[in-house]
């Protein structure tokens, strides 16, 4: 089986050699390939994909199905959240690789493995249920406070003035949005307010 290995600190004063040799040897020990070893330093697992070059790149083998197992000292060196970690898993399953984790001896070619894996993702879904039940709270409370809710819009009456006589000089959606900072789509919605009352 082609292996990646991937590693992370947080600190640039910090080394990855530890994680390294273990996994280096786990994958002696299992008959793994390692193909590369991708290196995260200094870098936060509370960080996004592409704030991390290298579990970027890890993504992209996973997508093009260029190794065949994941190898990671931690589950935290993956990722902090567990939403983070279920949506890192639900890739690495869907393109049908495996995933082995030293620390937490985690290894999906096995049934036990896949069974700790069914269990993160319940948890990953569940964190996310709850997440949207506290924002729909929250919106419904802030809704009957009185107060208003969606971006705060910088379009007052002068700005749609503008906008209709920008138009009626021929100039185009684009050009009018990005001389008066408002969205295309705001432009849009002025001019057919605007075009309803003059009907």
């Amino acid at each position: 089986m082609k292996a990646a290995i991937y590693s992370r600190v947080s600190t640039t004063h910090q080394t990855v050699e530890n994680q390294l040799l273990e996994l280096r040897a786990a994958a002696q020990r299992m008959g793994y390939s390692i193909v590369v070893e991708l290196v995260d330093h200094g870098v936060s697992g509370g960080k996004g994909r592409h704030d991390r070059p290298a579990f970027n790149r890890l993504h992209q083998m996973i997508q093009r199905r260029e190794v065949d197992v994941v190898m990671s000292w931690s589950i935290c060196r993956l990722g902090r959240s567990t939403a983070d970690l279920s949506a890192f898993l639900a890739e690495v399953q869907a393109a049908h690789v495996d995933l082995y984790i030293h620390q937490q001896s985690i290894n999906t070619t096995t049934p036990a493995g896949r069974m700790v894996f069914g269990i993160f993702s319940a948890l990953a879904s569940w964190e996310r249920e709850m997440i949207a039940e506290r924002i729909h709270a929250g919106l419904a409370r802030a809704k009957s406070e009185g107060k208003v809710l969606g971006r705060p819009t910088n379009v007052d009456e002068a700005v749609k003035a503008r906008v209709i006589l920008m138009r009626s000089q021929g100039l185009s959606f684009h050009k009018i949005a990005k001389t008066l900072s408002i969205g295309v789509g705001t432009t849009a919605k002025i001019l057919a307010a605007h075009t309803l009352k003059a009907a």
